[in-house]
């Protein structure tokens, strides 16, 4: 399976604008520039992407891992906060902490830890990233 998203940029980094769009059409022509990246202006960046694309995986990967030890969850939300740090003469994600709030009637407390912890690292995006991931997990009856 391939799926593929694409950026057009026009000009410098702090005066130029770009957009982004991803093959599904969930994202068409999403603005984004220095503004939206470093001064918190309406738009996206690439962090928040990632965020969204790892809270996402790691949200599905759980749903598996719950489902292969024959649990359901009634609901899974996940928070993902991205950290970019400067590095040398240009930045690098050097962190994602995922915050997880858990809804999985008659989970108990031990399998629901190796469902997360396997999802954690089994997760496609958590693979993909060369950063710190953490994880605070909560399991609500």
């Amino acid at each position: 399976m391939k799926k593929t998203a694409s950026a057009h940029w026009q000009g410098g980094i702090k005066d130029g604008k770009g957009s982004i769009s991803t093959q599904s059409g969930a994202l068409k022509d999403n603005p984004y520039g220095f503004n939206t990246r470093f001064e918190g202006q309406p738009g996206t960046n690439p962090e928040e992407l990632i965020g969204a694309a790892h809270a996402g995986c790691f949200s599905m990967a759980l749903a598996k891992q719950l489902g292969d030890a024959g649990m359901t969850a009634t609901a899974l939300d996940t928070r993902s906060e991205v950290t970019l740090d400067k590095e040398g003469d240009g930045f690098r994600i050097s962190a994602v902490h995922l915050t997880l709030t858990a809804h999985v009637p008659g989970a108990s407390r031990e399998a629901f830890e190796q469902a997360v912890e396997a999802a954690k690292s089994g997760c496609p995006v958590s693979k993909v990233l060369n950063a710190e991931i953490t994880l605070q997990a909560t399991l609500q009856s």
